[in-house]
């Protein structure tokens, strides 16, 4: 069970735009403030990027941009505050999409909600079991998660064809030939049920998705430090990629950590 008194008090400094001083929300069991700030709109109002879907990302970086820490992974930058939001963010989605490098940089395994977020989950009316859908462009993904009923591969016509006949058909996304067609994938997922989709990355499937203006909001952390040179930043890949214009939506504070919510135009 979660110790919720080791979770830092946030300040609201802006909600939806407007400076909200004074504000603030301790950590509470199914953290209803939070998870009121960060909810997904509603079926009825979800007219996002995607058809039916809201697509939202999640990353942190440090103060000088870096994308992970001296161990190349985002553990090493994170802390409580970051821990609070990403519980939320994942209690709120029906699908975390993540990209096949990211899952084997940063160990991905199982996703579970935690004890105390199940009934924000609930009340929310999210999908059951939150659903890993990890991003192969050449069907590479650990045997592990290939051997787990919720997890998703989301790969094109070529890189199903690696992955061989043993995966169920119904644990497959394939969109694209030889590379993988991003909104199709969504739109697929979000056919399914799934159309509370948060990703985490990595910095190269974050600069495809907001390439092909697929993302509705970002959240990003900054962590309280600076590493130097050598980290990709949280979006990374060809740098003459079309900018992205975001509008500040919401802005919380813990101590020295900043966490934003920005919509993207």
């Amino acid at each position: 069970m979660t110790n919720l008194a080791d979770r830092p008090t946030f300040d609201l400094l802006v909600a939806e735009g407007t400076t909200a001083s004074g504000t603030i929300i301790p950590p509470e069991t199914d953290e209803p403030g939070l998870g009121l700030l960060l909810a997904h709109p509603t079926t009825s109002r979800r007219n996002g990027a995607v058809a039916g879907a809201w697509v939202r990302a999640n990353m942190i970086a440090t103060v000088d941009g870096a994308a992970w820490g001296h161990d190349h992974r985002s553990g090493s930058i994170n802390g409580p505050a970051d821990l609070r939001v990403f519980e939320v963010l994942r209690a709120l989605a029906d699908v975390v999409v993540v990209g096949a490098g990211t899952v084997r940089a940063e160990g991905y395994g199982t996703l579970d909600v935690p004890e105390h977020l199940r009934g924000l989950r609930a009340e929310a009316r999210c999908a059951d079991e939150l659903v890993l859908a990890v991003v192969t462009r050449a069907g590479e993904v650990p045997a592990h998660l290939l051997a787990d009923p919720h997890v998703l591969v989301v790969t094109s016509a070529e890189g199903a064809a690696c992955l061989g006949p043993d995966l169920p058909s119904e644990r497959l996304v394939v969109a694209g030939t030889d590379d993988v067609d991003l909104r199709a994938a969504l739109t697929d997922l979000a056919g399914r049920g799934l159309g509370r989709i948060l990703t985490e990355g990595g910095p190269h499937l974050l600069a495809d998705l907001l390439a092909h203006g697929l993302v509705d909001d970002l959240c990003v952390t900054t962590s309280p430090t600076a590493v130097g040179p050598g980290a990709d930043r949280i979006v990374a890949g060809d740098p003459g990629r079309p900018a992205a214009d975001l509008r500040l939506a919401t802005l919380l504070r813990a101590r020295d950590v900043l966490v934003a919510r920005w919509r993207v135009a």
